[in-house]
């Protein structure tokens, strides 16, 4: 569905030239749900933009919808829709009427156009805001008018470019439940950005993670979180003379490098923290040094971007200006 090879974005600011985006390879197969995540400045909405056409690739090459990014991006935009970070829809026409226009513009004919937009509107449930003009629904609400106007031509792939940004954590569960709707019906493949780690982290069937134009890690996030992050397991003891003591045992245990210790308190990062933390207490008490409390975590798709690069998502989001 997607087959991109290096693609890179320049940009001239100031007289300087910057990369965006740094030869991005991707593979994206039909019928899958991918979140793209990073920080802000990263690339991730340059690099949507030059799949979708929106903005040419300096160089590199790409194959979307089984067309051609340069060669054909008239062809590339009829079998795709586009949801972008802003609103969609116009202030000054009715809710079905702006569905039943996009639908003309995508060339369906009035019938067709009228049919799907009452698809959509029944999909979505905007069938009782159908007489209302955009400028009069709540962000929710736009948001599913933003992805039915880029799902009225039926297109078996849809870009989300920050689908719920901004809104109450009510509205964005109920974005979510249409998207997931929409994928279900139809088998939509879906590629978005989003910088809500806990989205990706319980939606998305893959999880690609750009850092400075480049992609840094693609994998399922379970897979992600395994093979970058690990679980962690803490324990305090009693007296600090036995934190050194329980570091030592806990090097046995934990991953290379995987071990910190402060106070009282160890941190192990290891494969499976259900396993670990029994293990590291029966090895605490063979060496005499009694833990006062244990816990264990799983990791999350921030310690994921932590351990690739030294800060975390939350720690890049001013950084950069092309995101």
């Amino acid at each position: 569905m997607i087959h991109a090879r290096g693609l890179t974005r320049r940009f001239t600011v100031k007289r300087e030239t910057v990369e965006a985006v740094r030869g991005i390879d991707l593979d994206v197969e039909a019928g899958r749900l991918v979140a793209v995540l990073g920080p802000n400045g990263a690339g991730k909405s340059t690099t949507l933009r030059m799949l979708t056409t929106l903005l040419p690739p300096t160089s590199g090459s790409a194959t979307v919808a089984g067309r051609d990014i340069v060669a054909d991006p008239a062809g590339v935009r009829a079998r795709i829709g586009y949801v972008g970070q802003k609103n969609g829809a116009g202030e000054n026409f009715r809710v079905r009427d702006e569905l039943v226009t996009q639908g003309r513009c995508y060339g369906l004919t009035r019938a067709a156009a009228d049919r799907r937009a009452d698809e959509m509107l029944d999909l979505l449930e905007l069938r009782p805001l159908a007489a209302r003009k955009p400028g009069t629904l709540s962000g929710g609400q736009r948001r599913r008018l933003d992805i039915a106007l880029g799902l009225v031509h039926r297109p078996g792939l849809l870009f989300l470019d920050e689908p719920t940004t901004g809104l109450d954590p009510q509205s964005r569960a109920d974005v979510w439940e249409h998207i997931l709707r929409l994928r279900a019906e139809y088998g939509t493949t879906i590629l978005l950005t989003t910088h809500y780690l806990e989205e990706a982290d319980a939606m998305a069937e893959r999880v690609v993670v750009i850092d400075h134009g480049r992609i840094i890690a693609d994998g399922t996030a379970a897979r992600l979180k395994n093979d970058l992050a690990g679980d962690r397991v803490t324990v305090t003891v009693h007296d600090a003379a036995d934190t050194a003591r329980a570091a030592a045992v806990a090097a046995r245990i934990a991953a290379p490098d995987g071990v910190s210790a402060e106070g009282v308190t160890v941190r192990l990062r290891v494969p499976r923290a259900d396993a670990a933390l029994p293990e590291y207490l029966r090895a605490l008490e063979a060496a005499r040094v009694k833990a006062a409390t244990a816990e264990t975590s799983r990791p999350t798709l921030d310690d994921v971007f932590l351990a690739l690069t030294g800060r975390t998502l939350r720690e890049g989001d001013g950084e950069g200006a092309a995101a």
